[in-house]
């Protein structure tokens, strides 16, 4: 621990307080998915006061579509607008770009939180409030680890780039749209939820929604109809054939539990639209999950394969098969090498801070890294204090000391990958 990287390190104990007070006006500000404004604006405004050189901007919706990774959304960008903070570096160092999120789910009225869903409050060691964990805490660690190192005298040679985007829960367009603008680094940190694990992989989401139809019959004939709901529970346990069979042949180093890492689902069945009549139509919805190295659309069709075998053994879809659509939702998975550089700094980092090595697995839940990996030459690790096994949920939170290891991690990495001036 040298000199400087020790007073880096001091620096951002001293402003211990700085940092959970930013955190909760992060939190505090509403920024459902669709409604960013004013986060993206306390965001830039910020960067702005210490001094980056900030870059925002709307995405063009009609340009968007026209990239291979675009998915089908149904509203555009106007007033969502998307963030490149810069701190140029005097030249001779790695550039490297921070990427997070300012959107978060919606949190309905407030059911089964036991507080303001906005409240920011701390209570044992945590801060509460929806983005707290996924992933405001992360966005915060990446601005306020360059802050600091400004306030501790660090002379970058590299360039940061600090990313922050919108529609990351619906799309991931934000991210796409930052590639598109040419936004590229060295290497790339997302600060996504992982419980400070070191991912250097994501996992993939594929949303579908099967349409089942029965035939109509009125109730007091009922015996002469076919029902949705007993066409749509064999579509139900066709796909839960689907999940054994790959969670028992799908294999990935960074995934050993299968189990946890693909899940095959139905998540929504509906079926029917009066308590008195024969339900003669069904809508299934669910999703499933991939790791890196699959074949993306050999994955769709391998459930459109298992529904038309399912649909041939049943007389009556076998006439009427049941459509398969994909909708929503569609994130590729995505890795980098487990030992690429930036991984085996992050992990470095982390034990010279904790002491201990880090967990190195590969993320359950999908994240932008798809984009920069895979378009924006940006070989992207994930490293973020929010755990995934709370993102989403009601009363989410962050620790408090998971979130400053982080600040500290960050500006380690940005210290030794970028390079600093003597």
């Amino acid at each position: 621990m040298t000199s400087q990287r020790q007073a880096i390190l001091d620096t951002i104990d001293k402003n211990r307080d700085k940092a959970v007070q930013f955190l909760q006006k992060m939190v505090a500000i509403p920024s459902v998915t669709g409604d960013e404004a004013a986060i993206q604006a306390f965001v830039a405004d910020y960067m702005n006061g210490i001094g980056l050189d900030v870059d925002m901007w709307e995405t063009n919706w009609e340009e968007l579509k026209k990239h291979p990774g675009y998915r089908p959304v149904d509203r555009g960008y106007e007033g969502r607008p998307n963030i490149v903070g810069t701190r140029k570096g005097s030249g001779g160092g790695r550039s490297l770009l921070l990427n997070g999120h300012t959107d978060v789910i919606p949190v309905g009225n407030g059911e089964g939180w036991s507080d303001n869903p906005w409240s920011a409050s701390i209570k044992d060691g945590r801060i509460y409030g929806r983005g707290s964990c996924d992933m405001k805490s992360g966005v915060a660690s990446h601005i306020l680890a360059v802050e600091f190192l400004k306030e501790a005298g660090v002379e970058l040679k590299g360039d940061v780039y600090i990313n922050v985007v919108i529609d990351e829960e619906v799309s991931g367009h934000g991210t796409l749209d930052t590639v598109i603008r040419g936004y590229k680094a060295d290497a790339g940190i997302s600060g996504e939820t992982s419980d400070l694990a070191v991912q250097p992989a994501c996992i993939g989401r594929i949303w579908f929604q099967i349409d089942v139809q029965g035939k109509p019959a009125g109730i007091q004939q009922r015996y002469l109809g076919i029902s949705a709901i007993d066409l749509g529970n064999k579509i139900v346990k066709a796909v839960q054939e689907l999940e054994d069979h790959r969670v028992a042949t799908v294999k990935h180093p960074l995934y050993p539990s299968a189990i946890d890492s693909l899940p095959c689902i139905i998540g929504s069945f509906q079926a029917g639209n009066y308590p008195s009549a024969f339900p003669a139509s069904a809508v299934l919805k669910g999703s499933i999950g991939t790791v890196p190295g699959e074949d993306h659309e050999g994955v769709k069709q391998s459930l459109v394969d298992k529904i038309a075998k399912v649909a041939a053994e049943d007389e009556w879809m076998r006439e009427h098969p049941p459509v398969v659509r994909f909708v929503g939702y569609d994130a590729e998975a995505s890795e980098i090498p487990r030992d690429h550089a930036i991984v085996d700094l992050v992990s470095r980092n982390f034990t010279e801070l904790t002491g201990r090595k880090p967990e190195i697995s590969g993320r359950q839940g999908a994240a932008d890294t798809r984009f920069l990996n895979s378009y924006g030459e940006t070989p992207t690790v994930i490293f973020g204090p929010g755990s995934t096994a709370v993102m989403h949920a009601n009363d989410e939170y962050v620790s408090i000391e998971d979130y400053l290891t982080a600040i500290k991690v960050m500006a380690l990495c940005i210290y030794d990958w970028c390079g600093a001036r003597d």
